[in-house]
């Protein structure tokens, strides 16, 4: 844990950093082929939708002892119906109804195929035919659940999309953001084409659930994106917008990890029972649509949306501005005296600014500063080696010293400045 708390202040700090922001082609092929393939996912396979969204039939099992009516009956019939290979019934679900009832839902079944489940079930479950009600399950009422949860997923998404534009006063937020919900959307959805699941409503609530997890990650990052690229702040930090918003990802990155570890770890946790241990569809559904949820949003969070916001403010004057700069600055720490040019006889004769008298200067002074850099106006450079580089002055007379071996300024003291 030690390791880990000084890497996150050394993210904090600048002292180490991580490209987020950067390589832009490379990220955006990564994740559009990510988004790509889940598409393609769901358009080849479709989805398993369950018998709440098809339809289907429910058996009602009535009049059972105590000693029947358990969790170790319900998993043995689940298991027993699912070995059956009857058509329609590869995917049951099994549960209790009160201290002396089970359930049992299928898909529609044909009658032949409804006679085989019955006595598969009365292999398992000591019944008589009468305590055995089937009833059919229409498929309204999934039909309904998904209309609404689109309208509920269309109403929050713009509320969502106009909160952030206020509360940031960028509207380029609210469509990173937005870029961001899509593919973490696309991607928990091929992923749950993929493994099959049943899509019930369970599995619906599950999606709901991320996108204000999603969304939550990316605010976070977005807010101290804008802490980091305010007009004085990046003046002061002498960053350009995208090393301000890549710093921004690296500050918060341990919050982010920290945050998904301790919402994946039960999520995790209750897909393995479920899946693994009980098969319990309705569990197994909304803990699925969660874990990859999260997870698709930690990764647009990152490394998604706040490139895509670098990507649409590329243009701004302000942004171009702090670039420039930026780029003027590197190039001056690099070598603060590389940029003086050494004298030649035939260097081209520079205008002076206006104001600027040239005779006032002495030789290798430096006037002032253009586009490139330190410009020298007058007379060769101070060395003789013809590398362009100018030796500052000493700050004081220069004087023979016993333990550098070689000459060194040096200074009086105090009370002695300024007397002959």
């Amino acid at each position: 844990m030690g390791k880990f708390s000084r890497l996150g202040h050394e993210l904090y700090t600048g002292g180490k950093s991580y490209d987020f922001v950067g390589r832009r082609p490379l990220w955006y092929a990564i994740s559009g082929g990510i988004v790509l393939v889940a598409l393609l996912i769901v358009i080849l396979r479709g989805f398993n939708f369950g018998v709440e969204f098809t339809g289907g039939t429910q058996y009602q099992l009535s009049g059972l002892t105590s000693s029947q009516a358990t969790q170790g009956t319900v998993d043995e019939l689940r298991q027993a119906i699912a070995d059956s290979e009857v058509p329609g019934a590869e995917e049951p679900t099994v549960a209790t109804s009160g201290d002396a009832g089970i359930i049992i839902e299928v898909e529609e079944l044909s009658q032949a195929n409804a006679d085989k489940l019955i006595d598969v079930i009365k292999g398992v479950v000591d019944v008589d035919d009468d305590q055995i009600s089937p009833s059919e399950i229409g498929a309204s009422w999934g039909k309904t659940v998904a209309k609404r949860a689109i309208i509920g997923v269309t109403v929050f998404v713009l509320i969502a999309m106009l909160f952030i534009a206020v509360y940031f006063r960028e509207w380029k937020m609210s469509v990173a953001a937005f870029i961001a919900l899509f593919h973490d959307v696309v991607i928990t959805m091929g992923v749950y084409s993929l493994s099959g699941f049943s899509v019930t409503p369970s599995a619906v609530t599950g999606l709901l659930a991320i996108l204000g997890f999603s969304l939550y990650d990316t605010v976070v990052v977005f807010d101290k994106i804008r802490e980091n690229s305010q007009p004085g702040t990046l003046r002061k930090s002498k960053l350009s917008y995208p090393e301000a918003a890549n710093l921004a990802v690296n500050q918060t990155l341990v919050r982010s990890i920290n945050t998904s570890i301790v919402a994946l770890i039960p999520i995790g946790a209750i897909l393995w029972v479920s899946a693994v241990q009980l098969g319990a569809s309705s569990l197994k559904d909304l803990a699925l649509a969660q874990f990859v949820g999260m997870a698709a949003g930690v990764f647009s969070s990152v490394w998604v949306a706040p490139r895509i916001l670098v990507h649409l403010k590329a243009n701004e004057d302000e942004v171009k501005l702090a670039e420039r700069r930026a780029r003027a600055r590197a190039r001056r720490e690099v070598d603060k005296y590389a940029a003086v040019p050494a004298y030649t006889d035939d260097m081209p004769v520079q205008e002076a600014p206006e104001g600027i008298d040239l005779d006032s200067l002495e030789e290798g002074e430096i006037d002032f500063e253009g586009d490139d850099g330190p410009v020298v106006r007058r007379g060769p450079a101070a060395t003789g080696f013809g590398t362009g580089r100018i030796a500052p002055p000493a700050r004081g007379p220069v004087e023979e010293s016993g333990a550098a071996g070689r000459p060194q300024p040096t200074r009086k003291p105090r009370s002695q400045r300024g007397k002959q």
